[in-house]
């Protein structure tokens, strides 16, 4: 069982990432569907453990905005990444999404972060994609980041993985730093 103040440190733990997240990220690298970035509590197995924002974080007018406010059961898809990972590393509790580029792979590669792409036209038949390509990626150990080529109707998407929101910000914010001078 856990406890109300665990809850309450998830959501200041997140709450403080979020507002990282707003003062240095760049809006370049949210996707069109909009970022979001979770937080698990221990031990957590469904989507209503992991807190998030909800309505996602978007980019209005060249800022990053998160739409709503945080709590647990806001995310449903990016609450599965960390979920899968666990089970992998139970250390791994927070994930958040942003855009693809090729040139994001390439800082993501030169900046030494270890990074897992999956192929979705070989997703087993039967499976939500998310849990099959973390899954997919996570056999050998959980990388920073998991790379996902989209398909049709299918955002491509880049995944970073972390023991804590603070630390998936901070991997955000320096690829933010970084992307000033390349091309996404």
């Amino acid at each position: 069982m856990v406890s109300e103040e665990e809850r309450d440190g998830i959501l200041r733990e997140l709450n403080h990432a979020v507002s990282l997240l707003v003062e240095y990220m760049d809006p370049a690298l949210i996707p069109e569907v909009g970022s979001n970035i979770v937080y698990a509590l221990p031990g957590a197995k469904d989507p209503a453990n992991v807190a998030g924002v909800f309505g996602r974080i978007v980019n209005l007018k060249d800022r990053v905005h998160p739409v709503g406010e945080i709590g647990f059961g806001a995310s449903d898809h990016i609450a599965r990444v960390a979920l899968t990972a666990m089970r992998f590393e139970p250390a791994v509790r927070s994930a958040a999404n942003i855009r693809f580029s090729e040139g994001t792979v390439e800082l993501l590669k030169n900046l030494l972060f270890e990074v897992c792409e999956f192929d979705r036209t070989k997703e087993p038949a039967g499976v939500k994609t998310m849990d099959w390509g973390v899954a997919f990626c996570c056999k050998e150990g959980v990388p920073d980041a998991i790379v996902d080529r989209g398909a049709i109707g299918k955002e491509p998407m880049i995944r970073i993985l972390g023991e804590d929101p603070e630390r998936v910000a901070r991997n955000i914010i320096k690829l933010s730093g970084r992307i000033k001078n390349t091309t996404l």
